[in-house]
């Protein structure tokens, strides 16, 4: 029986995706490849033994289109036998690159293999690739009158459905930013990261003085009588505050077998355990992450309570807020180390951020399931368990 393991994870500081950012100057290709190197060199692994590399961006336009992976690849100087492909499951781009990753590996058609994921929203915008504001074309339109929705009106809905309450979703933002940065204080980051350039020593986005307070004076920022007609009242609660930034950033794990781990003198951290995904309302969109929960515990045998530590994506504060409430999770357990409202959020790559971040987490709590899952514009999720070993 073939198994996945990860060999190693490893991050970037996540910048400001603004040109103030850290990176803003630097080509989301390069920034790619920097952490393609990184986990070559932290591993000493000889990069053309690669059977792929299999990376994650969201916004393949411009500057991140034509393959970003496969650049990104030759840019970090793997050999040019070594190929490259990339994915776009939106925010979750690079979880589902592990997946595929982990699966390519099961099978045999892979034996070692990089899963990544990169994106400079400061020179490469959210929304760039868009037309018009609506992508899908009649027959969508047909089927979801009015198309579908900002992510930010369906984080609206949510808190609605959910009875969240703005002091709820400002009280939880501020304390992921209290979380993350007592993360780096505490130095728990310092071993998951690559750093770019002097620039960008920590996560810029975390904000230290945070308060609820602070958060309470900021404006919404979704409020449009348009939806409205369309959803009836809303009482308008998503700020800048309780949403996640916009970031620049890449992530890259390495995945093998046990038995090509053990011929190379690697030591696996972990072993990806069930790895699944699932499609949902692509109104509500962000919502996909409750029936991946169950979905993915049941194909893993597992019970919530088995779960050491969870990593759910901050997209939104009520997303996380709404997930707890659904499944039972243990807060105490849930983004032990802060997440994207603090963190940030550089779409491509959070998966793969994310997947690092659970590594680290495991290993200094002595747990040994985590559980990650992501929400995803269009209604899908993608949900992973791995096992510290």
């Amino acid at each position: 029986m073939r198994d996945a393991v990860i060999v190693d994870a490893v991050r970037t500081p996540v910048a400001k995706g603004k040109p103030d950012g850290a990176y803003h100057a630097i080509h989301p290709i390069d920034l790619h490849a920097h952490v393609l190197r990184a986990i070559a060199e932290r591993t000493r692994l000889d990069s053309a033994e690669l059977d792929d590399v299999i990376g994650g961006t969201v916004t393949a336009i411009g500057e991140q289109s034509t393959n970003a992976t496969r650049l990104a690849s030759l840019a970090a100087g793997f050999p040019e036998a070594v190929p490259g492909t990339t994915v776009d499951r939106q925010c979750g781009s690079s979880q589902q690159a592990i997946s595929f990753a982990a699966q390519g590996v099961v099978a045999g058609a892979y034996d070692l293999v990089i899963a990544s994921g990169a994106e400079s929203m400061s020179r490469v915008p959210i929304g760039s690739a868009r037309q018009n504001g609506f992508v899908g074309g009649p027959g969508l339109e047909k089927r979801y009158p009015g198309g579908l929705i900002p992510q930010g009106v369906a984080a609206e809905l949510i808190a609605r459905k959910w009875g969240l309450s703005r002091t709820q979703l400002d009280e939880f933002s501020a304390r992921s930013h209290e979380k993350a940065a007592d993360a780096w204080r505490q130095g728990f980051f310092d071993a998951q990261i690559t750093r770019v350039n002097e620039l960008a020593t920590t996560d810029e986005s975390i904000r230290p003085e945070t308060s609820v307070e602070r958060l309470a004076g900021l404006r919404t920022a979704f409020q449009d009588p348009r939806w409205e007609q369309r959803f009836g009242m809303i009482d308008w609660k998503i700020t800048a505050g309780n949403s996640s930034p916009v970031n620049d950033g890449a992530a890259a794990v390495l995945i093998t077998t046990s038995e090509t781990a053990k011929g190379h003198g690697w030591r696996p951290r972990a072993r990806i355990h069930t790895a699944t995904a699932v499609g949902d309302d692509p109104i509500f969109m962000l919502t996909g992450i409750i029936p991946a929960t169950a979905k993915v515990l049941d194909r893993a045998g597992l019970d919530l309570a088995d779960i050491d530590a969870f990593e759910v994506n901050e997209a939104f504060a009520p997303v996380v807020l709404a997930w707890q409430a659904e499944t039972g999770a243990d807060p105490a357990k849930v983004n032990i180390d802060g997440g994207a409202l603090a963190i940030g959020h550089p779409l491509g790559a959070s998966g793969a951020r994310l997947a690092t971040t659970l590594l680290s987490v495991l290993e200094r709590t002595g747990g040994r399931y985590g559980l990650q899952v992501m929400c995803e514009a269009g209604g899908t999720a993608n949900a992973t368990v791995i096992e510290r070993l």
